[in-house]
Protein backbone atom coordinates (compact mmCIF):
# COMPACT_ATOMS: atom_id res chain seq x y z
CA UNK A 1 0.00 0.00 0.00
CA UNK A 2 1.27 3.36 -1.03
CA UNK A 3 0.10 6.21 0.64
CA UNK A 4 0.24 9.87 -0.29
CA UNK A 5 0.04 11.20 3.58
CA UNK A 6 2.49 14.23 4.74
CA UNK A 7 4.07 14.38 8.13
CA UNK A 8 0.99 16.56 9.05
CA UNK A 9 -1.79 14.65 7.87
CA UNK A 10 -1.65 11.10 8.65
CA UNK A 11 -4.79 9.08 8.37
CA UNK A 12 -5.50 6.80 11.60
CA UNK A 13 -8.04 4.83 9.07
CA UNK A 14 -5.00 3.33 7.46
CA UNK A 15 -2.38 3.02 10.04
CA UNK A 16 -2.88 -0.08 12.45
CA UNK A 17 -0.85 1.98 14.72
CA UNK A 18 -1.37 5.78 16.14
CA UNK A 19 1.83 7.66 14.06
CA UNK A 20 1.50 11.21 13.87
CA UNK A 21 4.17 14.35 12.53
CA UNK A 22 5.60 14.80 16.08
CA UNK A 23 6.11 10.67 16.53
CA UNK A 24 7.97 11.00 13.33
CA UNK A 25 10.28 14.11 14.21
CA UNK A 26 11.01 12.15 17.55
CA UNK A 27 12.58 9.06 15.54
CA UNK A 28 14.39 11.57 13.39
CA UNK A 29 15.91 12.98 16.02
CA UNK A 30 16.82 10.01 18.01
CA UNK A 31 18.27 7.98 15.40
CA UNK A 32 20.49 11.24 14.58
CA UNK A 33 21.93 10.63 18.05
CA UNK A 34 22.53 7.87 18.44
CA UNK A 35 23.47 7.29 14.51
CA UNK A 36 23.95 10.14 13.14
CA UNK A 37 21.69 9.23 10.42
CA UNK A 38 19.79 12.02 8.92
CA UNK A 39 16.29 11.01 8.13
CA UNK A 40 14.30 13.37 4.95
CA UNK A 41 11.49 14.27 5.57
CA UNK A 42 10.23 11.90 2.76
CA UNK A 43 10.98 9.05 4.82
CA UNK A 44 8.30 8.95 6.91
CA UNK A 45 6.60 5.79 5.15
CA UNK A 46 9.54 4.23 5.58
CA UNK A 47 10.06 5.00 9.34
CA UNK A 48 6.35 3.75 9.72
CA UNK A 49 6.50 0.47 7.46
CA UNK A 50 9.67 -0.40 9.31
CA UNK A 51 9.13 0.30 12.81
CA UNK A 52 5.91 -1.03 12.84
CA UNK A 53 7.24 -4.18 13.20
CA UNK A 54 8.80 -3.19 16.61
CA UNK A 55 5.87 -2.13 17.65
CA UNK A 56 4.34 -5.66 17.25
CA UNK A 57 6.89 -7.33 18.64
CA UNK A 58 7.01 -5.23 22.11
CA UNK A 59 3.61 -5.06 22.35
CA UNK A 60 2.47 -0.90 21.62
CA UNK A 61 0.04 -0.32 20.45
CA UNK A 62 1.50 3.22 19.48
CA UNK A 63 4.53 4.75 18.36
CA UNK A 64 3.96 7.68 20.88
CA UNK A 65 4.30 4.69 23.62
CA UNK A 66 6.82 2.75 22.13
CA UNK A 67 9.22 5.69 22.06
CA UNK A 68 8.20 6.65 25.37
CA UNK A 69 9.79 3.45 26.49
CA UNK A 70 12.60 3.43 24.17
CA UNK A 71 13.71 6.47 26.09
CA UNK A 72 12.92 5.86 29.55
CA UNK A 73 14.12 2.14 29.38
CA UNK A 74 17.43 1.86 31.34
CA UNK A 75 19.80 -1.47 31.70
CA UNK A 76 20.88 -4.59 29.47
CA UNK A 77 17.19 -4.46 27.85
CA UNK A 78 16.92 -1.34 26.71
CA UNK A 79 20.27 -1.37 24.90
CA UNK A 80 19.05 -4.46 23.34
CA UNK A 81 15.76 -2.34 21.89
CA UNK A 82 18.07 0.93 21.22
CA UNK A 83 19.74 -1.72 18.56
CA UNK A 84 16.65 -3.16 17.48
CA UNK A 85 15.67 0.55 16.81
CA UNK A 86 18.88 1.33 15.04
CA UNK A 87 18.78 -1.93 12.86
CA UNK A 88 15.33 -0.96 11.60
CA UNK A 89 16.23 2.42 10.37
CA UNK A 90 19.44 1.14 8.44
CA UNK A 91 19.57 0.61 4.56
CA UNK A 92 21.52 -2.54 3.39
CA UNK A 93 22.42 -2.02 -0.24
CA UNK A 94 25.22 -4.43 -1.51
CA UNK A 95 26.56 -6.81 -3.43
CA UNK A 96 29.73 -8.60 -4.68
CA UNK A 97 32.40 -6.12 -6.62
CA UNK A 98 29.60 -3.41 -6.23
CA UNK A 99 31.55 -0.21 -7.86
CA UNK A 100 33.60 -2.25 -9.60
CA UNK A 101 36.22 0.26 -10.56
CA UNK A 102 37.62 0.30 -7.23
CA UNK A 103 39.00 -3.16 -7.07
CA UNK A 104 41.52 -3.05 -9.72
CA UNK A 105 43.02 -0.22 -7.73
CA UNK A 106 42.93 -1.93 -4.62
CA UNK A 107 45.02 -4.86 -6.45
CA UNK A 108 47.01 -2.12 -7.49
CA UNK A 109 47.54 -0.87 -3.86
CA UNK A 110 48.14 -4.37 -2.70
CA UNK A 111 51.12 -5.18 -5.17
CA UNK A 112 53.04 -1.93 -4.18
CA UNK A 113 52.81 -2.53 -0.50
CA UNK A 114 56.26 -3.54 1.08
CA UNK A 115 56.03 -7.33 1.47
CA UNK A 116 57.02 -8.23 5.14
CA UNK A 117 54.47 -6.40 7.31
CA UNK A 118 50.62 -7.11 7.23
CA UNK A 119 48.38 -5.17 5.39
CA UNK A 120 45.01 -4.23 7.07
CA UNK A 121 42.37 -2.91 5.71
CA UNK A 122 39.01 -1.70 7.22
CA UNK A 123 35.65 -2.06 5.57
CA UNK A 124 32.97 -0.01 7.44
CA UNK A 125 30.43 -0.92 5.96
CA UNK A 126 30.15 -4.48 5.97
CA UNK A 127 26.39 -4.95 5.75
CA UNK A 128 26.20 -8.44 5.24
CA UNK A 129 29.09 -9.35 3.80
CA UNK A 130 29.05 -9.06 -0.05
CA UNK A 131 31.73 -6.26 0.35
CA UNK A 132 34.21 -7.38 2.59
CA UNK A 133 34.34 -10.90 0.98
CA UNK A 134 35.04 -9.04 -2.33
CA UNK A 135 38.16 -7.44 -0.96
CA UNK A 136 38.96 -10.62 1.19
CA UNK A 137 38.95 -12.54 -2.86
CA UNK A 138 41.34 -9.40 -4.18
CA UNK A 139 43.61 -10.07 -1.42
CA UNK A 140 44.01 -13.64 -1.95
CA UNK A 141 44.40 -13.28 -5.57
CA UNK A 142 46.63 -10.55 -5.19
CA UNK A 143 49.30 -11.34 -2.37
CA UNK A 144 51.10 -14.59 -2.04
CA UNK A 145 50.98 -14.84 1.25
CA UNK A 146 47.29 -14.58 2.65
CA UNK A 147 48.81 -14.26 6.22
CA UNK A 148 49.86 -10.42 5.08
CA UNK A 149 46.60 -8.86 5.21
CA UNK A 150 43.71 -8.64 7.73
CA UNK A 151 40.26 -7.45 7.13
CA UNK A 152 38.03 -5.73 9.29
CA UNK A 153 34.82 -5.74 8.61
CA UNK A 154 32.10 -3.07 10.81
CA UNK A 155 28.05 -2.13 10.59
CA UNK A 156 26.18 -0.76 13.47
CA UNK A 157 23.53 -3.15 12.26
CA UNK A 158 24.07 -6.09 14.18
CA UNK A 159 21.81 -8.37 12.08
CA UNK A 160 23.36 -8.02 8.83
CA UNK A 161 26.67 -8.92 10.35
CA UNK A 162 25.10 -12.06 11.53
CA UNK A 163 24.22 -12.89 7.99
CA UNK A 164 27.85 -11.62 6.87
CA UNK A 165 29.57 -14.28 9.33
CA UNK A 166 27.49 -17.10 7.90
CA UNK A 167 29.02 -16.22 4.52
CA UNK A 168 26.08 -18.33 2.79
CA UNK A 169 24.76 -16.68 -0.29
CA UNK A 170 22.22 -17.62 -3.06
CA UNK A 171 24.24 -19.37 -6.08
CA UNK A 172 23.32 -16.39 -8.60
CA UNK A 173 24.26 -13.49 -6.06
CA UNK A 174 25.57 -10.93 -8.47
CA UNK A 175 29.20 -9.92 -9.38
CA UNK A 176 30.64 -13.27 -9.51
CA UNK A 177 32.47 -14.37 -12.42
CA UNK A 178 32.20 -18.40 -12.50
CA UNK A 179 35.85 -18.49 -11.93
CA UNK A 180 35.67 -16.26 -8.34
CA UNK A 181 32.64 -19.13 -8.02
CA UNK A 182 34.47 -22.38 -8.45
CA UNK A 183 38.02 -20.92 -5.93
CA UNK A 184 36.24 -18.97 -3.01
CA UNK A 185 32.79 -20.69 -2.50
CA UNK A 186 31.53 -24.31 -1.47
CA UNK A 187 28.28 -25.23 -3.66
CA UNK A 188 25.70 -26.25 -1.37
CA UNK A 189 23.95 -29.32 -1.85
CA UNK A 190 20.45 -31.40 -0.59
CA UNK A 191 18.40 -29.12 1.35
CA UNK A 192 21.56 -26.44 0.47
CA UNK A 193 21.06 -26.51 -3.46
CA UNK A 194 21.19 -23.56 -4.59
CA UNK A 195 23.17 -21.92 -2.27
CA UNK A 196 27.05 -20.78 -1.91
CA UNK A 197 29.13 -20.68 1.55
CA UNK A 198 32.61 -18.32 1.68
CA UNK A 199 35.36 -21.03 1.63
CA UNK A 200 37.08 -21.30 5.06
CA UNK A 201 40.52 -20.00 3.87
CA UNK A 202 38.58 -16.74 2.63
CA UNK A 203 36.72 -16.26 5.62
CA UNK A 204 39.72 -16.51 7.90
CA UNK A 205 40.39 -13.33 6.63
CA UNK A 206 37.70 -11.29 7.34
CA UNK A 207 37.04 -10.45 11.52
CA UNK A 208 33.21 -9.07 11.95
CA UNK A 209 32.46 -6.66 14.67
CA UNK A 210 29.67 -4.34 15.00
CA UNK A 211 30.47 -0.43 15.49
CA UNK A 212 28.83 2.80 15.53
CA UNK A 213 30.76 5.08 13.48
CA UNK A 214 29.39 8.20 15.56
CA UNK A 215 30.02 5.89 19.05
CA UNK A 216 32.41 7.13 22.05
CA UNK A 217 35.21 4.42 20.87
CA UNK A 218 36.16 2.57 18.17
CA UNK A 219 38.03 -0.69 18.96
CA UNK A 220 40.09 -1.67 15.83
CA UNK A 221 43.45 -2.12 16.61
CA UNK A 222 46.67 -0.94 14.61
CA UNK A 223 46.27 1.65 11.98
CA UNK A 224 44.66 0.52 8.54
CA UNK A 225 46.18 0.55 5.31
CA UNK A 226 43.29 1.02 3.26
CA UNK A 227 39.74 2.10 4.24
CA UNK A 228 36.24 1.25 2.39
CA UNK A 229 33.24 3.58 3.91
CA UNK A 230 31.32 3.78 0.89
CA UNK A 231 27.83 4.93 0.24
CA UNK A 232 27.81 5.70 4.47
CA UNK A 233 28.47 9.37 4.39
CA UNK A 234 25.31 10.07 2.57
CA UNK A 235 23.10 9.37 5.37
CA UNK A 236 24.92 11.77 7.63
CA UNK A 237 25.04 15.53 7.58
CA UNK A 238 27.87 17.45 6.40
CA UNK A 239 28.92 18.20 9.89
CA UNK A 240 28.44 14.59 10.91
CA UNK A 241 30.72 13.35 7.76
CA UNK A 242 33.42 15.97 8.76
CA UNK A 243 33.78 14.70 12.12
CA UNK A 244 33.94 10.80 10.92
CA UNK A 245 36.21 12.12 8.24
CA UNK A 246 38.52 13.46 10.69
CA UNK A 247 37.99 9.81 12.83
CA UNK A 248 38.85 8.08 10.14
CA UNK A 249 42.08 9.92 8.98
CA UNK A 250 43.18 9.34 12.43
CA UNK A 251 43.14 5.56 12.55
CA UNK A 252 44.84 5.17 8.56
CA UNK A 253 48.34 4.96 8.22
CA UNK A 254 50.55 7.83 6.02
CA UNK A 255 48.95 7.31 2.51
CA UNK A 256 46.88 5.51 3.32
CA UNK A 257 43.65 4.63 0.32
CA UNK A 258 40.17 5.50 1.02
CA UNK A 259 37.53 4.18 -0.88
CA UNK A 260 34.17 5.82 -0.83
CA UNK A 261 30.68 5.69 -2.49
CA UNK A 262 30.00 7.05 -6.07
CA UNK A 263 27.86 10.05 -5.06
CA UNK A 264 30.23 11.09 -2.14
CA UNK A 265 32.76 13.89 -2.49
CA UNK A 266 34.95 14.74 0.02
CA UNK A 267 36.78 17.73 -1.82
CA UNK A 268 36.00 20.00 1.29
CA UNK A 269 38.25 17.98 3.40
CA UNK A 270 40.86 18.28 1.05
CA UNK A 271 43.08 19.04 4.23
CA UNK A 272 43.04 15.77 5.24
CA UNK A 273 41.83 13.39 2.05
CA UNK A 274 43.12 14.12 -1.20
CA UNK A 275 41.46 13.16 -4.54
CA UNK A 276 43.58 10.09 -6.32
CA UNK A 277 41.50 8.48 -8.88
CA UNK A 278 37.31 8.08 -8.93
CA UNK A 279 35.77 8.21 -5.71
CA UNK A 280 38.89 7.19 -3.93
CA UNK A 281 41.05 9.40 -1.70
CA UNK A 282 44.88 9.39 0.12
CA UNK A 283 45.40 10.40 3.63
CA UNK A 284 47.17 13.74 3.60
Amino acid sequence: MHSTLTPGNVDPQVREFSFDARDFSRVRELIYRRAGISLHEHKQAMVYSRLSRRLRETGHRSFGAYLHGLEQGQGDTAEIEWQEFINCLTTNLTAFFREEHHFPLLEQALREMEPTRQVRIWCSAASTGEEPYSIAMCVAETLVERAQARIVASDIDTNVLATARKGVYDAQARGLSPERLKRHFLRGTGANAGQIRVRPELARLVEFKPLNLIGPQWSLGESFDIVFCRNVMIYFDSETQRRVLDRIHGVMRPQGLLFVGHSENFTDARDIFQLRGKTVYQRV
